[in-house]
């Protein structure tokens, strides 16, 4: 088996065949039963004048999901001409493809049209420190064009202690911290909704709510209605399959508390109970362990093979005889 560092660049070679240019939506063709892997990652060079926050907005891509996928890159000034890696490859979040799902810990919402063999995914912004997202279903509830604010009165005392006080109401407008849509969920004071201001998607930003570029949040709005699923996971670590090897995804898992620093064991123990918790034969396998403990200190979101299923390990060595 190669080494993370080798499965990342084998990645990185092959994905030139797949850049998609700007501007191309993160709608995928769902795989065949019984994979999970969708997308291919892509490399461009970035300009003079590029961030990560505007290569994001370009690719639907958050800005920690960048900086993840390319370590020792200056997100503010890559620099003309350096390989961005585009991380546009996904293990599909584990459980039904239906209705919404968000993922906290990759801070990423997958949407699946009923009857449509694709899956839209967006980049989000979610609770920060303190303030943190739900975990849980729930439905949308209701959908407003160009909403106005309420701030709730605990947002209204936060920002009275700063010396910035907020109005009872914040008309709709480019000033609009909810952007031109928002979606109520049936959360009580949970929204899935735009902003007005472009930095911090892809981030722990907001008082639990669940923030949009503004294009995601409108093409969003066009596919969904009232009472669509939504299940929202917090799951670090996704395990999948694509013709017939096995791969992990790693994020970096959310902590509110800084006192209780995940070890690496602790991280550890994470995967191999998320591993055990499936319903097929991947507890079974025998799994590269290196590899396994390569991918989940580096937390770089990227899909890495880490086995081969038992069918596939069998036709090999019928092969050989």
């Amino acid at each position: 088996m190669l080494s993370r560092a080798s499965a990342v660049a084998s990645c990185l070679s092959f994905a030139a065949l797949f850049w998609a240019g700007p501007g191309a939506a993160l709608e995928l063709p769902l795989p065949p039963e019984g994979d999970d892997v969708v997308g291919q990652i892509q490399v461009i060079k970035a300009k003079y004048e590029d961030t990560f926050a505007a290569i994001g907005e370009t690719y639907d891509l958050g800005y920690l999901e960048l900086v993840a996928a390319n370590p020792g890159v200056d997100p503010w000034l890559p620099g003309e001409g350096t390989d961005i890696i585009l991380p546009t490859r996904f293990i599909l979040p584990s459980g039904p493809r239906e209705g919404v799902v968000i993922n906290l810990a990759e801070y990423r919402l997958y949407y699946y049209p009923q009857g449509e063999s694709v899956v839209h995914t967006y980049p989000l912004g979610i609770g920060r420190e303190g303030w943190g997202s739900p975990v849980g279903t729930t439905r949308i509830s209701a959908m407003t064009s160009n909403p106005a604010w309420y701030p709730p009165q605990s947002i209204r005392d936060e920002h009275a202690a700063d010396g910035d006080p907020l109005p009872s109401v914040v008309p709709p407008g480019p000033d609009n911290p909810l952007g031109p849509y928002k979606m109520n969920l049936a959360l009580s004071g949970y929204l899935i909704h735009g902003s007005n201001k472009k930095f911090g998607i892809g981030m722990r930003v907001s008082h639990g709510c669940f923030r949009m570029l503004n294009h995601n949040v409108l093409e969003l709005a066009k596919m969904v209605k009232v009472g669509t699923p939504v299940r929202i996971i917090d799951e670090p670590y996704k395990f999948g399959v694509s013709d017939g090897k096995v791969y992990l995804e790693a994020h970096a898992p959310l902590e509110d508390d800084e006192t209780k620093t995940l070890t690496l064991m602790d991280k550890h123990a994470v995967v191999i109970n998320t591993l055990l918790k499936r319903d097929d034969t991947l507890g079974n396998l025998h799994l590269d362990w290196e590899m396994v403990r390569e991918i989940i200190a580096g937390e770089d979101g990227l899909p890495i093979q880490i086995a081969e299923q038992r069918t596939q390990v069998v036709a090999h060595e019928d092969q050989l005889f």
